[in-house]
């Protein structure tokens, strides 16, 4: 089944999360699941990271959570908001 993890960062917490990326892109290609596709959320700028997006497969939202839990942009606080929705992907162009 498939999640999307949608996660706001705290606001001005560019240079925190800039300071957890290698731990952060280390945790993911390690993941305990599947990540399809994900990347940063940006500001209307175009440029300034704001959050997280990720769809990944998983058998249980439950494996998603503990995914997320043990993130280390989640370990240091950097998220202010997350929200896990499993997601029907019906079509993708890529």
């Amino acid at each position: 089944m498939h999640f999307i993890v949608h996660c706001l960062d705290h606001p001005a917490a560019v240079e925190e999360r800039l300071a957890h990326y290698d731990a952060h892109k280390a945790y993911l290609g390690a993941a305990p699941i599947r990540i399809v596709i994900s990347g940063p959320l940006l500001a209307d700028d175009g440029e300034t990271m704001i959050g997280s997006l990720f769809l990944v497969e998983a058998a249980s939202k439950a494996e998603v959570e503990a995914f997320n839990t043990a993130d280390p942009f989640n370990q240091a606080g950097i998220w202010r908001e997350i929200r896990i929705h499993p997601f029907l992907k019906r079509m993708d162009n890529r």
